[in-house]
């Protein structure tokens, strides 16, 4: 699911994963065992629609005059909306050379140095990186030659999220929203932003408005899905979750998004088919494997969810939750109940401090004195 991004029980169903160029990380509140899963009405299946095409992920910086700095920034932007960050570079170059004093052409100049440096976009994932620091200094001189450039704001206040500086990430980018009030990519920045400090109701109206100015766009859907999940809003998530997996059939992330809301309506073949798309489509994913796995074993599929789980940990050996649900699975069968107890201390070894490891245990403890 694409938040902040992009973004707590026994076992567990994998992160959603935000997925519009502004995300970050998030985690939604994981799911309790199969017999604790809260019954909620699957969300109604909203027919096709016709929705207009997504709009660039990046934000424009050049501005009215059409002048030959401006042309310069429309060939950096659209090279950096392809990826051709060397490219984008030589125009935002060139566009500094013709415009020495325009904001515009410094802030491609850092927005390409910040991708350059990372492709990660978690909060503080950036924290002591030297080359995004350089960027947040060309970005606050941007901001003294043109104090209200929207554009600055929003490149500026994504880079302060990455370092970690969160109090002025906010700020800056609550200016930027301002100032580019029609920029989907500025909105979502801003919501991302405050979805990653705990902000989530605020977090909602930003992506919301972002989804509304870009409602082609299936990241921008997975992201309001998620924050819906963390805000327990189901059906809405479930509803956003199945118009990214529309928009983008071919992305195993949007039908693992989809899937893994719909568990929580217990709304099993539907769950079940979903994530068998998504492991179709990307079978290298621990958490889709985890998370079809789950939905096996809330089906009661044990050998199949314990088949999945055993894939999930031969791709990643140290995704703990795979490790967990697994225990769990085992733990039905009291012949299997030493593998059990030996996978809650492999998720134990991993995350000494996560509380479902000792739930299961304590649980563990309990079956067998009673078989005793």
């Amino acid at each position: 699911m694409c938040v902040v991004a992009c973004g707590a029980a026994q076992t567990d169903v994998a992160k959603p994963e935000p997925s519009a160029s502004s995300t970050v990380m998030v985690t939604p509140p994981p799911l309790d065992d199969a017999g604790a899963v809260a019954q909620m009405d699957a969300a109604v299946v909203v027919p096709p629609e016709t929705l207009p095409p997504p709009k660039p992920t990046t934000i424009r910086l050049s501005s009215t005059t059409g002048d030959a700095v401006d042309q310069e920034l429309d060939k950096g932007d659209a090279a950096f909306e392809r990826n051709a960050l060397d490219e984008a570079r030589v125009h935002y170059d060139a566009a500094r050379k013709l415009g020495p004093k325009r904001a515009g052409p410094s802030v491609g100049i850092a927005r390409v140095r910040i991708a350059k440096s990372t492709s990660a976009l978690d909060y503080g994932v950036a924290k002591g990186n030297a080359e995004v620091n350089t960027a947040v200094r060309e970005l606050k001189t941007a901001l003294a030659i043109e104090k209200d450039y929207g554009p600055a704001y929003a490149e500026l206040g994504r880079a302060q999220l990455l370092v970690g500086d969160g109090d002025a990430a906010l700020v800056t980018l609550r200016r930027g929203a301002e100032l580019l009030p029609n920029d989907a990519e500025a909105q979502s920045a801003l919501g991302v932003a405050l979805l990653a400090t705990g902000h989530k109701e605020d977090a909602l109206q930003a992506l919301q408005r972002a989804t509304t100015i870009d409602s082609g766009s299936a990241p921008r859907h997975g992201n309001l899905g998620t924050v819906f999940l963390l805000l327990g809003r189901v059906s809405d998530a479930v509803r956003e979750f199945e118009t990214q997996a529309r928009l983008a059939d071919g992305d195993a992330r949007a039908h693992s998004d989809l899937g893994a809301a719909l568990l929580q309506t217990n709304a099993m073949p539907r769950a079940i088919a979903e994530l068998e798309r998504a492991v179709h489509l990307d079978g290298t994913r621990a958490s889709y494997l985890t998370n079809l796995g789950y939905a096996y074993q809330l089906s009661g599929r044990r050998a199949d969810a314990i088949a999945k789980y055993r894939e999930a940990l031969h791709i990643d050996d140290k995704f703990a939750s795979a490790w967990i649900n697994l225990a769990t699975a085992l733990a039905k069968d009291p012949k299997t109940w030493p593998e059990a107890r030996a996978a809650l201390m492999t998720a134990k070894k991993i995350d000494p401090n996560d509380p479902r490891v000792k739930a299961n245990l304590d649980e563990l403890d309990d079956l067998e004195k009673s078989k005793h």
